[in-house]
């Protein structure tokens, strides 16, 4: 029986970016040649589409995927993510990058040496140098920390990662995959290697992110480990209301030996008693929210078949699969 060939593919989202990406693609094929296979999913683009001439043009093989709206770009990534999870065998690589160039492919083979060692299902890419302003810098070092204090977990990395047959698998029967591509890495508890790798810049326009988009996405991190972060508000509020009680008590008893002074009696029991059932009452929130997720109260699963208008692949592309 004839052994399968092994293949890179290259999952990468596209939003108004088709000259970026046609960029991308002669750099990819560049780089692998008859090995690469690309799963680019074009999220609802009116002014800038990705069309198969870029495919024709760069001699990319692959699929393009076309999504019936912009949704953004993680449901973007985690419908390639599914595709590509029915056409890989298990000698396969997945590949998932942005299609601006900040995301190079001559670092693509730091990643794939980092998954030959057995003990890693899944190698990303750290940032190591960035192009963004300090403000940028600041707010994303405060976030990561924040990340850490409610969740308990690390965040270092972002969506240019690579993933064996094995992680590919694992990772599309989580719900939060469309989410957040990185925090679902994090919850999939697969090993992970991490690669320090500069960003690039882009190969041409500008970013379509806006600041209102990086914090909406930065927070749907929290989404994916909700339970956890609910759990440490609700023993943090509890810990305050339970501090509040003893306050409480001490004003009581200093009233009572005589060595409060007038009207201060009254303010500290009633600044005192609101931090007891405001706290009190958020623990207890806390606390039915975590019981419903658990009950199974979270979110249905994403019928991704729904998100697709139309699936066109190059000619090459079934040979190459068989």
């Amino acid at each position: 029986m004839r052994e399968k060939k092994t293949r890179i593919l290259v999952v990468t989202p596209v939003f108004e970016d088709s000259n970026a990406c046609e960029k991308l693609f002669s750099k990819l094929v560049d780089q692998f040649g008859s090995q690469l296979y690309i799963v680019a999913v074009e999220d609802g683009s009116i002014e800038n589409p990705l069309n198969m001439d870029h495919f024709k043009t760069t001699g990319a093989n692959g699929v393009l995927i076309n999504l019936r709206r912009n949704y953004g770009h993680q449901v973007a990534i985690a419908v390639g993510i599914n595709h590509a999870n029915k056409i890989m065998n298990e000698n396969d690589i997945l590949v998932v990058m942005d299609s601006d160039g900040e995301d190079t492919p001559n670092t693509i083979p730091i990643l794939l040496d980092k998954l030959k060692f057995q003990k890693f299902e899944v190698a990303v890419a750290a940032r190591k140098k960035r192009h963004e302003t300090f403000i940028f810098k600041f707010f994303y070092f405060f976030y990561k920390y924040l990340f850490r204090v409610m969740t308990g977990k690390k965040i270092l990395f972002g969506n240019f990662m690579a993933l064996k047959y094995s992680a590919v698998q694992r990772i599309v029967s989580f719900r939060g995959l469309p989410t957040h591509l990185a925090a679902t890495i994090l919850a999939s508890r697969l090993r992970i290697g991490h690669c320090p790798i500069d960003r690039g810049q882009r190969y041409s326009g500008r970013s379509k992110m806006n600041l209102v988009s990086l914090v909406l996405h930065g927070f749907k991190g929290f989404m994916i480990f909700v339970e956890d972060v609910l759990v440490r508000v609700g023993i943090a509020c509890a810990t305050i209301a339970f501090c509040s009680f003893l306050g409480i008590m001490m004003a009581i008893i200093l009233k009572f030996l005589g060595f409060s002074t007038p009207g201060w009696f009254s303010v500290a029991l009633g600044i005192l008693v609101l931090m007891l059932l405001q706290t009190g009452s958020l623990a207890l929130m806390a606390l039915l929210l975590t019981s419903s997720r658990l009950g199974g109260l979270a979110q249905s699963e994403l019928n991704y078949g729904d998100l697709i208008s139309s699936e066109i692949e190059t000619k090459k592309a079934k040979s190459n699969i068989l």
